[in-house]
């Protein structure tokens, strides 16, 4: 498996790598791809959920017993259930986020893909991401997976991230420049 030295020394890189290792072994690696994308967006969509991961105070048997029911409602996996009561028991439910995008990170390698995380001001219609993704695929020369996000406060144009790399074309990045440029 080929990835960053990075990702695999942080503490969410080991979690997800071993999660990884796990799932590659099992063949479910998409499977779990799919619940870990599932888990993201819960956190994303509830408030209550992200706090419970976040709050210390939250013992590891009432943390596994929530994610538990969690996973039960959302229809993950056994090995997704279990990486979840792992990360309960060991208290590591707040590095979650992070696991996630590492874990993603890694398949997209191990696949030979990058993702792209897209953010706009405004939400891009299908023909306006297919037209992006063809064009980062002609400039990264590999197959770019799509993440689109919504900031108004950009105020128009898109910030493109692909790993380490960051592409800022927005009004918002273009104004403060010129404000910086008036200032002297």
């Amino acid at each position: 498996m080929e990835n960053s030295g990075g990702i695999k020394a942080s503490l969410q890189g080991r979690y997800a790598s071993a999660l990884f290792d796990l799932a590659s072994e099992n063949g479910t690696v998409s499977a779990v791809e799919g619940d870990l994308e599932k888990i993201d967006a819960t956190i994303k969509g509830s408030d209550v959920f992200a706090a419970l991961i976040r709050n210390p105070q939250v013992s590891r048997d009432a943390a596994a017993k929530a994610t538990g029911a969690v996973a039960q409602v959302l229809g993950l996996s056994p090995l997704t259930r279990n990486f979840l009561g792992v990360l309960a028991a060991n208290r590591r439910l707040s590095a979650l986020p992070e696991i996630i995008r590492a874990f993603a990170a890694i398949a997209a390698a191990q696949r030979g893909e990058a993702t792209a995380e897209v953010t706009s001001a405004h939400a891009l219609n299908d023909d306006q991401v297919e037209q992006l993704r063809q064009k980062l695929e002609a400039r990264e020369g590999r197959k770019v997976k799509i993440k689109t996000s919504v900031d108004p406060e950009l105020l128009g144009g898109l910030v493109v991230t692909i790993g380490s790399k960051r592409i800022d074309s927005s009004i918002r990045t273009r104004l403060n420049s010129l404000a910086q440029a008036m200032k002297g």
